[in-house]
C-alpha cells in the first residue's frame, strides 16, 4: 500500500532528523522525490525508546478495541516477508538508528557516516547498564528487538498485510528497542502470554508498546495474550499509548 510505503518514508526522515543529522541531506534528497501528500501520521522519537508525543488513550481501553482470535499457522513465515534487512536511507540503516536514538554516550564513525561504535545502554527489559562496542564478538551484546515479534505479528494478521506494510512494520521506530541481547534472545518470538520484561517497572509501557503496534498495523491478540496485558495493565490503568495519530 503506497500509504505505508510513503508512512516508512517519513518515520526514516525523522529519525535522520532527530538523531543529529546523520545522513540528513542524503535522506532529505529521497524524500523529495517521493510523494508525501496524502501523509497524515507521523511518529516522534525521542530518547530512551520512548516517542515523543503519546496519544491520550488508555492502553486499556484501545486493548478491548483489538479483535481476539486464535493464533493463525507460522506456515510462509520468513524474515524477507518484511524486507531485505533493515531499511536504509544514504549510508545509514535503522539498526544504527535506533542504537543512536536509545544509547547514550554515543561514539559515531563519522559526521558522514552514522554507525555506532560504541556507547552505553540502560536497559528497559533488565534495568542493567550495558556498554556497548562494536565488533565481532561484542556487537550483540545490545541488539534492536521487534517489541511486536514478527514472528508473532505473521500468525496475527501481517500475513494479510502488504509488502510494504511489512517492511514499515519491521522498521518502524514504535516497534523497535535497543536491549540487552542475551534477553532479547530469551524472549525468541513470544507475546505478553508467554514473555514480559524482566524488569517489572517497565512492562506497563512494554504491553502498551505492543497494544501501539498491534493497534497501528490491524494485528489481533490471543485469548491468552489478551488476559496476560490485562494483567499487567491493571497496576497502571491510566498508562496511555506511545503513539501520535494524524486526520
Amino acid at each position: 500500500m503506497k500509504y505505508k510505503r510513503r508512512r516508512l518514508y517519513v518515520l526514516l526522515f525523522l529519525i535522520l532528523a532527530l538523531l543529529g543529522g546523520y545522513g540528513f541531506e542524503a535522506g532529505k534528497k529521497y524524500l523529495d522525490n517521493t510523494d508525501q501528500s496524502s501523509v497524515s501520521t507521523v511518529l516522534g522519537v525521542a530518547e530512551n525508546g520512548d516517542v515523543s508525543n503519546v496519544d491520550t488513550r488508555k492502553a486499556v481501553d484501545v486493548l478491548e478495541e483489538l479483535e481476539v482470535k486464535g493464533r493463525a499457522p507460522k506456515t510462509g513465515y520468513k524474515r524477507d516477508q518484511y524486507g531485505s534487512g533493515w531499511a536504509k536511507v544514504g549510508q545509514c540503516d535503522v539498526r544504527n538508528f535506533i542504537l543512536k536514538r536509545d544509547l547514550t554516550e554515543v561514539v559515531v564513525k563519522s559526521d558522514q557516516d552514522c554507525t555506532v561504535l560504541s556507547g552505553r545502554l540502560d536497559d528497559p527489559y533488565t534495568a542493567k547498564s550495558i556498554e556497548f562496542k562494536r565488533g565481532p564478538d561484542t556487537s550483540d551484546d545490545v541488539q534492536i528487538d521487534h517489541v511486536v515479534a514478527l514472528s508473532d505479528s505473521w500468525q496475527k494478521g501481517a500475513q494479510g498485510l502488504s509488502p510494504a506494510e511489512r517492511e514499515a512494520l519491521a522498521n518502524d521506530p514504535l516497534n523497535l528497542l535497543a536491549v540487552e541481547g542475551k534477553v532479547n534472545s530469551d524472549k525468541g518470538d513470544g507475546d505478553a502470554a508467554t514473555w514480559l520484561p524482566p524488569n517489572k517497572s517497565y512492562r506497563c509501557r512494554y504491553v502498551a508498546r505492543q497494544i501501539a503496534v498491534k493497534q497501528e498495523y490491524r494485528l489481533w491478540v490471543t485469548e491468552a495474550e489478551k488476559t496476560a496485558m490485562k494483567r499487567v495493565l491493571k497496576d497502571c490503568p491510566d498508562q496511555v499509548l506511545p503513539l501520535v495519530r494524524g486526520n
